[in-house]
């Protein structure tokens, strides 16, 4: 399903706090934030443990999450707020790039992964996205995604396996999926109809028993 509306007006901000243990990185996001008027900053903490203390009241609709940070990181700091905050979503906003990190990010709850070095290019767009309900992750971040899905595919002990559960143009529609493609974008880069492609991502999910995009990946994760 294409994502929703993205809400505009002034009475619909959509309200981002920022966690991260760089003084520079905060002020920068912020900056950023104050130039998109449908956007707002309503908190900005320089460790998770305040993060924890304080998200709870705050209950922003995005948190801007980095992962290693002094004391406790990023990813345990999204696994205990979001059973708190299920209404928000998490954003990954991070200078690393390892897989376990990736993986283990979106089975925390996060929607979406971003690289530091892409915040000129990718932060307002993800934020956007994530807004209208989908997920984002940086292009890099997104292959790492897709290669763990083929590597998971092609693995002789996994049984059944994803190979024989999705077609090939499923597969293809997912690998998209992954990169945060918008539906639209799927429909023109494969030349089919959004209505088609609507119909391959119901498919997936059903395949793998999810509802979103988010839960597909943190799903693959947890099989593998």
């Amino acid at each position: 399903m294409a994502p929703g509306p993205l809400k505009t007006d002034m009475k619909n901000l959509i309200t981002v706090a920022i966690v991260d243990d760089l003084r520079s990185t905060r002020e920068r996001v912020a900056d950023m934030l104050r130039e998109e008027p449908m956007f707002k900053c309503v908190g900005s903490f320089p460790d998770a443990v305040t993060a924890l203390r304080r998200l709870p009241k705050l209950r922003p609709d995005i948190v801007l999450m980095d992962i290693n940070m002094p004391g406790m990181k990023g990813i345990e700091c999204i696994r205990r707020l979001k059973p708190k905050m299920a209404d928000t979503s998490f954003v990954i906003l991070t200078s690393c790039k390892a897989s376990d990190s990736v993986f283990d990010a979106l089975s925390a709850g996060a929607v979406g992964y971003l690289l530091k070095r892409a915040i000129a290019d990718e932060l307002v767009p993800a934020l956007r996205e994530v807004a209208r309900g989908g997920s984002r992750m940086t292009g890099e971040i997104a292959r790492k995604v897709v290669q763990r899905f083929h590597a998971k595919t092609e693995d002789p002990d996994t049984g059944m396996g994803l190979l024989e559960e999705l077609s090939g143009r499923q597969k293809e529609v997912f690998s998209l999926l992954a990169r945060g493609r918008l539906c639209k974008e799927i429909s023109d880069e494969l030349g089919i109809s959004i209505h088609t492609v609507n119909a391959y991502n119901r498919r997936i999910y059903e395949k793998l028993r999810v509802h979103s995009r988010a839960e597909a990946v943190a799903k693959y994760n947890r099989m593998i």
